[in-house]
């Protein structure tokens, strides 16, 4: 005979007081989150970079804060309870009643399932308890407030710019207005994109709010003809010149250009954003190949944008039928890596066991992709998505992909019946690796990812970080042709590192010695030896190019004068266009980072 598991005994009012407490916590951290994000206004215009710095890292943080501080509050409540079914069922319902006419409502929803799945440890997740599919109905429209400025194409354009210039203006004054709108008026006649921005009867929608990141300020908007049947989107960078005045940078019209500025590999821009499934349905008429989880990430609702891209991915396996596989590349020495090859992602799970040559901890792994996460990732770094307890189809994996998962990786992965279950993994866009774009590339193209590597490497070290192993096999290529990297298993801050020049030998037979006749410390860095990471069967070439282009990435003056600066506080440029798009400012014109 077999006796039934005690019921927990739920009352009518429980499910109304645990959704109130949920609610409340979920209140609290969009009050933080919105004022942390409101505030970068006033750091644009003081020039504080570094609280600009230090807020992103902190509205980062928010998230876990919030659900770790609900989560005890709600356990307070309910007691035992929090483990019952039905109490979650019924709290669902509460809360889907409470959440429904919000126009943060999506956000909610995920802010509900982190609640869910601290408690559970991400299992027994099913749609009946937590909001696997959002329960807000699909139709739903925003305020007729609207979140644009409505400008028409008509008369005048120096008076219309102008007029814009006006009502995105700052407590500090434009560094030299009229020359700025001269500048934008030339660039426009330069660049008539199909007539729309010259075309009488079209019009511009122009974002309120201004999003703000690092140095940056940018105003963001689309023209769309007359007929609207068609819509160029552009982005109108402003920056401070540290002394108490602003200027218009340049003016973004390719759509790709515009897709960088919004790229996987940035950070997370900081704007008020009260409606934000508006703000990322606006994003998406301007870069309609970015996924919604890419527009709520970048506005920093990362949480909910792991909500939408699991939803998604739901989605895409019930609407294709190939197999995951071995992603393509050399084998990492700590993570192994799948992906599905319709669909531009990869998995990464951490392995059983290291390389020998790997002096790290599975949690020192970990450790470095949060620190990705909470710091500028300067356009060279990939975001990621941490997740724990993925359920897969048994059924999706090759044989050869799920033979290797088990033998790596046999700690993170299991099968139950039809199902693969994984511990904890990550995912990221996926890229087609350095080594293998090498191999393929034409001269010019040879050229032209190559400095872009050299770039990756800077750009990196300007935003204070060290990638460490600089093996090609850990960047990968965009389609916009960028070099990012993405693995972080020996990342470290640029300032924690002693960059040294390799002394002299004392004998001539030191230099034939196997062992070196210096003493080396653990943090001990020699960039004359940084020649070992250009390898490959075109090693010659990529030498050749990345010497005439990158010389001083060998020299340790170069690094060690990047130290300087950023112990001295200095916050480097690196904005996310190139140098020769910049407008020109006369004799007050600077250089540019990329």
């Amino acid at each position: 005979m077999t006796h039934a598991e005690p019921q927990t005994v739920v009352s009518a009012q429980t499910p109304v007081t645990m959704a109130r407490a949920i609610i409340g916590g979920f209140d609290d951290y969009r009050g933080k989150f919105e004022q942390i994000s409101a505030g970068a206004r006033g750091r644009f215009e003081r020039a504080d970079w570094r609280g600009m710095q230090q807020a992103c890292t902190e509205r980062v943080d928010l998230y876990d804060l919030a659900v770790s501080l609900t989560t005890a509050q709600v356990r307070t409540l309910v007691g035992e309870a929090i483990k019952a079914a039905p109490l979650w069922e019924a709290a669902k319902g509460e809360y889907s009643r409470m959440v429904y006419h919000r126009t943060d409502g999506e956000l909610a929803e995920t802010f509900f399932n982190s609640i869910y799945c601290r408690t559970h440890r991400h299992k027994d997740i099913d749609d009946n308890k937590v909001f696997v599919r959002s329960a807000l109905p699909a139709d739903w429209e925003p305020p007729e407030t609207g979140i644009c400025r409505r400008y028409a194409l008509n008369g005048s354009l120096p008076r219309l710019i102008a007029q814009i210039l006006d009502d995105y203006a700052f407590s500090i004054p434009f560094e030299n207005k009229r020359r700025d709108v001269r500048n934008l008026v030339r660039y426009i006649k330069d660049h008539p994109v199909d007539g729309i921005l010259m075309g009488r009867g079209a019009h511009l929608e122009i974002v309120k709010s201004v999003f703000y990141r690092n140095k940056g300020a940018y105003v963001v908007g689309r023209a769309i003809s007359r007929d609207g049947g068609r819509c160029v989107p552009f982005v109108m960078p402003i920056l401070n010149n540290g002394a108490g005045g602003v200027f218009v940078d340049t003016l973004i019209l390719d759509p790709d250009d515009v897709s960088v500025i919004f790229s996987f590999t940035r950070s997370y821009f900081m704007v008020e954003a009260p409606i934000p499934f508006e703000y990322v349905r606006f994003l998406q008429s301007l870069l309609p190949h970015k996924k919604a989880y890419e527009m709520y990430t970048s506005l920093g609702f990362y949480k909910h944008g792991k909500t939408v891209f699991y939803r998604d991915f739901l989605a895409h396996m019930e609407q294709s039928d190939d197999l995951f596989v071995i992603a393509p590349g050399v084998k990492g020495m700590v993570m192994t890596v799948f992906t599905l090859p319709s669909l531009e992602v990869v998995f990464k799970i951490i392995k059983d066991r290291f390389h020998p040559a790997k002096e790290i901890t599975r949690e020192t792994v970990k450790e470095k992709y949060r620190l990705v996460k909470r710091h500028d990732k300067a356009g060279r770094m990939a975001d990621t998505q941490e997740f724990s307890h993925f359920v897969f189809e048994r059924r999706r994996f090759s044989a050869e992909l799920l033979d290797e998962l088990l033998r790596v990786a046999g700690q993170s992965v299991r099968v139950e019946g039809d199902k693969v279950i994984v511990k904890h993994l990550w995912s990221e866009r996926r890229m087609i690796p350095l080594n293998i774009y090498i191999d393929n590339a034409s001269e010019h193209e040879l050229r032209s990812v190559i400095s872009e590597y050299g770039n990756a490497i800077r750009q990196l070290a300007a935003a204070n970080i060290f990638p460490g192993d600089m093996l090609f096999k850990n960047f990968g290529v965009t389609r916009h042709g960028r070099v990012v990297f993405y693995d972080y298993d020996e990342i470290c801050y640029l300032s924690e590192c002693n960059f040294r020049r390799i002394p002299p030998p004392r004998y001539p037979e030191d230099e034939l010695s196997a062992e070196p006749w210096y003493s080396i410390a653990p943090n001990d860095v020699f960039p004359e030896e940084f020649s070992i990471f250009l390898t490959g069967r075109r090693r010659g070439e990529v030498s050749r190019i990345f010497r005439e282009l990158h010389s001083e990435i060998f020299d340790a003056g170069y690094w060690q004068g990047l130290q300087q600066a950023i112990n001295h506080g200095e916050v480097v440029d690196v904005f996310p266009y190139r140098r020769k798009k910049r407008f020109d400012r006369g004799a007050l014109a600077q250089p540019g980072e990329e």
